[in-house]
């Protein structure tokens, strides 16, 4: 079931998401519909936040970007059918030195903006299995494991931004929260409960 996506704005996106048990209700279909809901709306990442969940939940499909001509040969392999589900994530570290890339969310569509992020990343987390594993990833995986896992976090990839560039898309941003703005998918707006 495609699940509408939380726009900027929602309080829901600044929880530190809850780590979960194996018992979570409908887990399997949680999954099932964020993956859904992702591919409907053409992301390559999406966290429990945005559909309105605090948990430690998030799903990455990096395929799209394999793609990119621009990227070397085996990153581009690495990335196809990179799909994976993380549950209740830590990341332990992050190293390298700072690349910068331009960034997108779909909780705040039409705003993308060059954000730093280190290039390797070592997590621990488990899948549907609940059996906790630690990996290291490198390059754009990383990048999406790290702009995930901000979601659940609390963390939005326009905090990671310059004052400046802050200022420059506010109104963009305000926007959003009052649900003045069009996508393809369906969207879920702060403004809107609030009744106005």
């Amino acid at each position: 079931m495609i699940l509408p996506i939380v726009g900027y704005g929602d309080p829901v996106l600044r929880k530190v998401g809850t780590a979960i048990t194996p018992d979570y209700p409908n887990l399997k279909e949680t999954i099932a519909n964020m993956y859904e809901t992702m591919y409907n709306a053409l992301g390559v990442g999406l966290a429990a936040p945005q559909v309105g969940l605090p948990i430690r939940i998030f799903v990455i499909d990096t395929t799209p970007f394999s793609d990119d001509d621009d990227l070397p040969e085996d990153e581009q392999k690495d990335l196809k059918g990179f799909k994976r589900t993380f549950i209740n994530a830590k990341i332990v570290k992050e190293e390298g030195e700072e690349w910068s890339f331009n960034e997108g969310c779909l909780s705040i569509p039409d705003v993308r903006e060059d954000v730093y992020r280190k290039p390797i990343v070592t997590i621990e987390y488990c899948e549907e299995d609940f059996i906790m594993k630690t990996e290291v990833f490198d390059g754009l995986i990383a990048r999406v494991i790290q702009h995930e896992y901000d979601h659940i976090e609390g963390i939005l990839f326009t905090d990671k931004i310059s004052s400046l560039k802050k200022r420059l898309i506010q109104k963009k941003l305000k926007n959003i929260t009052e649900g003045k703005t069009f996508q393809e998918y369906r969207m879920k707006f702060a403004a809107a409960k609030k009744g106005r």
